[in-house]
């Protein structure tokens, strides 16, 4: 895994993460190997630490989606 993408999981914001989950496009390189490892266990530690704050950012992302939409 490269420096720059560790950095960016790590400093993201649950939302950021979720957002770039859901809107990358297939075969975004952040989500293979040991990278993909790394950024799915950051998505999964921070969405289950906070459960009406994971909720909430899907709201809002979907609310955003369906607003440019």
């Amino acid at each position: 895994m490269n420096e720059d993408d560790r950095r960016w999981i790590d400093e993201a914001s649950y939302e950021d993460l979720l957002r770039r989950w859901r809107y990358a496009p297939p075969g975004d390189p952040i989500f293979v190997g040991e990278t993909g490892q790394h950024y799915l266990e950051q998505m999964r530690a921070r969405g289950s630490a906070d459960l009406d704050a994971a909720v909430a950012a899907s709201k809002k992302i979907d609310l955003e989606r369906e607003v440019k939409g």
